[in-house]
């Protein structure tokens, strides 16, 4: 009986956070949701939180601790999406180069469609791109700035940095109250959402 080939995912995680966007794509994938099947889970460190959860659900783990070994380690494995999921180390532009449109980075900002342009908000005022910005960085962004709304956008990985092509967006409403935890706190669970949501349109066409 033939047997559809699934398509291949690798998540490039660290010790940034504690995997669960990790979570998110395994748990889309077991519900079908993702067609397609996660070969292999790349950590920069043994000490990264989400790595529980590759072991959990017996995946491949590889430890890349060197920038340089990045590319031969995904030749190896051969994937049709990387999957950046905390991931801190630098991407090579070499890296880039060999997996065009393939490499899929989740910013906390709101990444517009050109490097001149803007994002709005759902209540049309103008969203933060938070470009060079790390998530701590950039949520309190969204504070200082008075912004009503913090987001979060998936892209692929270009040349061009934090910006390239984008795949999905989410918003968040931000309350007077907010701090940097209780913001992103709310902020994460769309974008391990919004993680899922832009793998099922990318696997199911």
């Amino acid at each position: 009986m033939f047997q559809e080939n699934k398509l291949k995912l690798t998540v490039l995680i660290s010790n940034t956070g504690i995997g669960t966007n990790l979570r998110a794509i395994i748990d889309g994938v077991a519900k079908g949701k993702i067609k397609a099947e996660i070969v292999a889970v790349i950590s920069d460190t043994t000490e990264a939180l989400g790595l529980e959860h590759a072991r959990k659900h017996n995946l491949e783990i590889e430890i890349c601790e060197k920038k340089e070994n990045l590319l031969p380690l995904l030749q190896k494995l051969n994937p049709d999406y990387v999957c950046l999921a905390g991931w801190k180390q630098i991407i090579l532009d070499e890296v880039i180069l060999t997996y065009p449109n393939k490499i899929l980075n989740l910013h906390p900002g709101l990444v517009p469609n050109t490097t001149d342009g803007s994002v709005e908000n759902p209540d049309e005022t103008e969203g933060l791109w938070n470009k060079g910005m790390l998530t701590d960085k950039a949520i309190q962004n969204f504070l200082n700035k008075k912004n009503t709304f913090a987001g979060s956008s998936i892209h692929f990985l270009t040349l061009n940095f934090d910006f390239g092509p984008v795949l999905g967006r989410t918003f968040e409403k931000i309350k007077v109250s907010d701090t940097i935890a209780s913001l992103y706190g709310r902020l994460k669970k769309k974008e391990n959402q919004l993680y899922v949501e832009v793998l099922e349109k990318l696997t199911n066409t």
